[in-house]
């Protein structure tokens, strides 16, 4: 049995010197750390995202599921103190393991009241060169990347369109789906790899179908979640949104998900009422984003494979 940790003895100084600095970054503008629970009653209802569940008898034989984000909890403090908030936190997601996946992993979670989501982005890119040292800073809305890349209007093309770029630059066999299976497609094989020598990069103003708990508005001809993600030297490394804050509208798009899980197959998640509650009561306008730890770890040390930044990965823990 192998029982030595995974990373070395640098690499864990490393992210302790990471962490420190993350405090030392968030202290220096005031914003306060915070700290939630990460056993959850209610989990997610994204269908993406499938959370660890914990079966235990002291839960008056109720299940309690690991949180795949501390976002809804970190809302309800934002809904009833209207303080910018971080946390460093671990979160958990099912079935996600690979060269940049690991089922527990870290996460560093943020909230700017009054911030909308381009004043985030700034702030994410002074983070990121914090840590990681200077890098240029470049931002491309989602339509203009897919335009000046491939030449195609992700808002505008059928999904034959869509499914036949796809099919120009990679091989997916029988795969076949909606135009967000094909537009995820092009956007994590195709134009991701391209962003590698961008430096902090982001990209924002993603289709509406694509807002998850992100505002939606009317950009020109179409309409936009205002939500992004950045990628450094061609890594995803964070998501951010200018949060949705209409609780009808919220508990709308959590029913929309829970649709599509009854067709996909997959089981259906209770609405977290406690989030919906606080939303109701009034969420303060604002801007939020999470950033993988782990990740941040693998660009500052140049390492390929998460595991290699993990103390123990998920098969020695």
């Amino acid at each position: 049995m192998n029982w030595r940790p995974v990373a070395d003895i640098q690499c864990i100084r490393q992210r302790a010197e990471v962490l420190a600095r993350l405090r030392q970054f968030f202290s220096d503008r005031s914003i306060l750390e915070v700290e939630t629970p990460l056993l959850c009653r209610n989990g997610i209802t994204d269908p993406s995202i499938e959370p660890l569940i914990v079966e235990a008898a002291q839960f008056s034989g109720q299940s309690r599921l690991l949180q795949t984000s501390p976002e809804y909890m970190m809302k309800r403090l934002l809904a009833e103190f209207a303080e910018p908030i971080f946390q460093i936190s671990k979160a958990f997601r099912s079935d996600e393991a690979g060269s940049r996946h690991n089922p527990e992993f870290s996460l560093l979670e943020w909230y700017r009241p009054g911030f909308d989501h381009h004043q985030l982005m700034a702030e994410v890119a002074d983070l990121a060169q914090y840590c990681l040292g200077p890098r240029p800073v470049k931002k491309y809305s989602y339509r203009e990347l897919f335009q000046q890349c491939l030449q195609i209007d992700p808002f505008t093309a059928t999904i034959a369109e869509l499914e036949a770029v796809a099919r120009l630059h990679l091989d997916p066999g029988n795969l076949s789906g909606d135009r967000d299976l094909w537009l995820d497609l092009l956007m994590s094989h195709v134009l991701e790899p391209q962003l590698a020598g961008e430096g902090v990069c982001f990209v924002y103003d993603y289709p509406a179908s694509q807002a998850a708990l992100a505002c939606v508005v009317q950009a020109g001809d179409v309409r936009v979640g205002q939500r992004f993600e950045l990628y450094v030297d061609g890594m995803e490394l964070a998501n951010g949104y200018c949060e949705l804050t209409d609780a009808l509208e919220q508990r709308q798009r959590f029913e929309r998900d829970n649709v599509l899980r009854r067709q996909r197959g997959q089981v259906e998640r209770a609405l977290d009422e406690q989030l919906l509650a606080a939303l109701a009561s009034g969420l303060p306008d604002c801007s939020g984003v999470a950033l993988g730890i782990d990740r941040l770890l693998m660009l500052k040390t140049g390492s390929s494979d998460i595991r290699d930044v993990l103390a123990f990965d998920w098969e020695r823990s």
